[in-house]
């Protein structure tokens, strides 16, 4: 019977993610942004992860602050944020948000490299009617 195995499994990933959640408050708390997003975006919630862009945007020097966090990201890690800002710019309320992010993207990836991104072109698409 495989069915302790697999409750044991599920309760281990269970306690796993409630460890994530709670260092991530943590991170966010301790203001250790590039942490914060990383973990936000390897749990994959685009939300957490405005959360963190607003929240370096509230600190004084936001703009420069948010260009050196996007910009250590990982290719992948950038590739979802894109996925991310494409939802978020369909909202007034995080629109600002959203082209702030694209604008550190655009300004700190070469054309080819944004080229090579997972489904940018369906981004590009989504992008342009509310940009």
């Amino acid at each position: 019977d495989v069915t302790e195995i697999e409750e044991k499994e599920a309760q281990a990933k269970q306690e796993e993610q409630i460890m994530k959640e709670q260092e991530l408050s943590n991170l966010l708390h301790e203001k250790r942004y590039l942490k914060a997003l990383g973990l936000a975006i390897s749990l994959d919630r685009p939300h957490t992860v405005l959360m963190v862009v607003k929240a370096i945007l509230k600190e004084p020097e936001g703009r420069r602050h948010l260009e050196e966090n996007i910009v250590r990201l990982r290719k992948d890690q950038k590739e979802a944020v894109l996925a991310f800002l494409v939802t978020w710019n369909t909202n007034s309320r995080n629109c600002h948000e959203a082209q702030a992010v694209m604008e550190t993207l655009l300004k700190h990836e070469a054309p080819d490299s944004l080229l090579q991104f997972s489904g940018i072109k369906s981004a590009v698409e989504s992008l342009l009617p509310y940009t």
